[in-house]
């Protein structure tokens, strides 16, 4: 069993700084790993998981070895200034270690797991409970689950993505699955079930997999008012065609006007649009800092699922499979959304605008993506947060209100000192916050400021 499975004894060492991270995924794993690698025994790190098992969250705790990930592994190092990290970890642990490869999810989580195991040492401890409340305290935080209280200096949150919003119209129905990631039920669903996947996007194709591989009886319509899927990567592709972005003011038509004049450079001298794409991410920060927040509205309005279906694309191997189910009907995609629903001998009878006849489903399952205005959260934790003023959602309802260095910005409007966040609860501030190059960069730069502060005792 890896030592990051285990819940370490809490050790009383009153000289060291605590600092508690709040969410054991991706994020947390690879905050915690840069607080512990960048420091000596100036400070502990507390890593609160309500399961107790890190690396996995919502993204890499699939248990179906099809679903992919959707990043090449020669960019999902840890280590930003050691890119070939994965790939030997891979080497070693007898996995494939193709730079232009794509590892299950399930593995990369077993990656995750190994790395922060390099550092592990008497100043981790794991957690096993879920935070239901953060309180102010003089000198930091109180930190409280159902079990127990802990404090500390100063706190990160690193919760993910939040389960998706929940349907109102549809949650009623029967045999409606909310949780897209709940195997368990999608894999115990009749041989020959028809399924309604509500969602278009990456999670959406995962579930169609888990759905129809096993079962050649099984069938599904996938639906979203855009009825875009995912673009898929191609085996080959060459060096990034890196275009730079015109100085000067910034719109969110004037962006895409851009991309497109790329895309047609790129093509005249054969190069394919996902060099584009691809070339434009290291810039994509310093783009949406450039744009003022109507700017910024009027893109997500009208450009965002365009450019999302591009960025964040299938692998070569699942396109395959999602290509084979369309072939043989087994998979039919409809926009449009979802129109009338009724219960017609006790499955629902959904209408769907782009499809001429009614579906009959044993299943619906929500893949609309998760939940990012925080005001209408059911977590406890976020709730209470904002009851408290600690926090408050980013203006584009995105998650939560941070500076761009990742400080938590309180209802007040003034930086809650102590508070920081990693990862999608950054998205309103920074955009692009869900992959990993960007969350291994904020974990970088939030763990300087950490030891900056332990550091200079502010």
């Amino acid at each position: 069993m890896s030592v990051v499975e285990q819940v370490i004894p809490e050790l009383s060492v009153p000289r060291r700084e605590q600092v508690a991270i709040v969410g054991g995924g991706a994020s947390g794993v690879l905050t915690a790993f840069q607080l512990l690698a960048g420091s000596d025994d100036a400070l502990s790190v507390t890593v609160h998981e309500a399961t107790g098992v890190l690396g996995r969250g919502i993204a890499y705790g699939t248990s179906d070895p099809r679903h992919l990930l959707n990043v090449r592994a020669r960019h999902m190092s840890a280590y930003a200034d050691v890119p070939s990290d994965l790939l030997d970890w891979a080497r070693r642990a007898g996995r494939d270690p193709d730079p232009l490869g794509f590892l299950p999810r399930m593995e990369y989580a077993a990656y995750l797991q190994d790395t922060l195991a390099d550092v592990a040492d008497h100043r981790l401890t794991i957690s096993a409970g879920r935070v239901d409340d953060i309180v102010p305290v003089p000198g930091g935080f109180e930190i409280r689950t159902r079990d127990r209280v802990t404090t500390a200096a100063t706190v990160v949150l690193a919760y993910g993505n939040q389960k998706p919003q929940e349907l109102a119209a549809l949650s009623g129905l029967p045999a409606y699955i909310a949780n897209p990631w709940d195997l368990g039920a999608i894999r115990a669903l009749p041989g020959d079930a028809t399924v309604v996947i509500v969602g278009t996007g990456l999670t959406a194709i995962d579930t169609a997999i888990t759905l129809l591989e096993d079962e050649p009886g099984r069938r599904a319509v996938m639906v979203s008012r855009h009825g875009l899927l995912p673009h898929a990567h191609i085996e080959q592709q060459s060096t990034a065609w890196v275009s730079e972005v015109p100085e000067g003011p910034l719109s969110a038509d004037g962006i895409a006007a851009f991309v497109r004049g790329q895309v047609e450079a790129a093509r005249l001298h054969g190069v394919d649009w996902r060099n584009v794409v691809d070339g434009l991410r290291p810039q994509t920060q310093s783009i949406w800092r450039r744009l003022d927040l109507d700017q910024r509205r009027r893109f997500l309005a009208e450009h965002a699922r365009d450019w999302e279906v591009r960025r964040h694309r299938m692998a070569p191997e699942v396109a395959d499979r999602i290509r084979g189910y369309r072939r043989d009907g087994r998979l039919v995609l409809a926009g449009g959304g979802v129109g009338g629903v009724d219960v017609v001998g006790g499955l629902a009878e959904l209408q769907l605008p782009d499809l001429r006849d009614r579906v009959l489903a044993d299943a619906i399952v929500n893949c609309t993506g998760p939940l990012t205005d925080i005001s209408r959260t059911d977590d406890p934790l976020l709730r209470s947060l904002q009851a408290r003023g600690l926090a408050a959602p980013d203006p584009l309802l995105l998650g939560l209100d941070s500076t761009p260095a990742g400080e938590v910005v309180g209802a007040d409007g003034v930086v809650v000192p102590g508070l920081y966040a990693v990862g999608p609860p950054r998205k309103g501030t920074l955009w692009e916050s869900t992959a990993i190059p960007e969350i291994r960069t904020q974990a970088a730069e939030v763990a300087r400021s950490v030891l900056g502060r332990v550091t200079t005792g502010s």
